[in-house]
């Protein structure tokens, strides 16, 4: 199985465009690498891919990727996409995916009909990408050898569905992780989660991968530096010192944070928390990072 981290940041990507924190600054002065927003590429075979979360930046994102560049006139390797939620960092890549370009679109029924309640995705033809609904523990081959099973993980519902009270541990089909299978190797996607409950550690255990929510370091961080009112807890999002405490000791082969905030101290190689994490025995993703399996 072959891997690609097409964009390993939250939501506004970093820098953010209206963010004059000291990490965005940094990545505006070429301090520190900048990233784009949460998506990844996975391949069995090298030719044709799944891409996993169709981010804003999905364009920039397809060009500085040769692997799923056109292999002729508009003859493209990528075969299907995958959403594992409906938050806007998921799925506005979809819009740029409209040029009559055949792929499979696939989703859990609660996600699809979030999205077939924006018209403008309508400009998606579906005579070309077909919407695939997906039942949780459902097995579906995204490509020829790569099959997924989507699984439920404590999350939220969207923000422009956000009522007057929010749950923020819904378990069910708004917010999902997927299992990655192919060539005998087992890979697990889980860029939002807001709990690691007893159940889900159980199917973590013995992946040969977990690439999981990195979003806050401290569930307080945006409070704390001026960026927002809203706790990483509030927004759907588990702690980083909280996930590397519920996963310590448990059989993974490679884990890797994925989906960072731009105030995330992960998203400096140089920061204090970068070797803290990585001394636990995680890799901080990066754009272009690439996983064989």
């Amino acid at each position: 199985m072959r891997i690609i981290v097409l964009g390993a940041a939250a939501g506004g990507g970093l820098p953010q465009w209206n963010c004059g924190c000291g990490n965005c600054n940094a990545a505006r002065a070429g301090r520190i690498p900048a990233m784009t927003q949460s998506s990844v590429a996975v391949s069995a075979d090298g030719r044709d891919w799944a891409i996993l979360n169709a981010s804003p930046d999905i364009r920039a994102q397809l060009a500085a990727t040769p692997a799923l560049h056109p292999t002729g006139l508009r003859d493209m390797p990528l075969r299907s996409v995958l959403v594992t939620n409906g938050d806007i960092d998921h799925v506005a890549g979809l819009l740029t995916l409209r040029e009559s370009q055949p792929f499979a679109l696939y989703a859990t029924p609660v996600i699809h009909a979030a999205l077939s309640a924006n018209p403008m995705l309508a400009a998606l033809r579906e005579d070309l990408v077909p919407r695939r609904t997906v039942a949780l523990e459902q097995s579906i081959d995204l490509a020829p050898g790569l099959t997924a099973t989507l699984f439920a993980v404590p999350g939220k519902v969207p923000l422009y569905q956000e009522g007057a009270v929010v749950e923020t541990g819904l378990v069910g089909e708004t917010t999902v992780g997927v299992e990655l299978a192919a060539n005998g190797r087992r890979a697990l996607y889980i860029p939002g989660c807001a709990d690691l409950p007893g159940w889900l550690l159980d199917r973590i255990a013995g992946a040969d991968l977990l690439m999981f929510d990195g979003t806050l370091w401290e569930d307080d961080e945006m409070i704390r530096m001026g960026l927002g009112q809203k706790t990483g807890l509030r927004m759907g999002h588990m702690p980083v010192v909280d996930t590397i405490a519920a996963l310590r000791g448990l059989a993974v082969g490679q884990r890797v944070f994925v989906h960072m905030n731009n105030s995330n101290p992960l998203t400096d190689p140089g920061s204090t928390q970068t070797a803290e994490a990585q001394a636990a025995g995680w890799q901080i993703g990066r754009d272009g990072m690439e996983i064989t399996l």
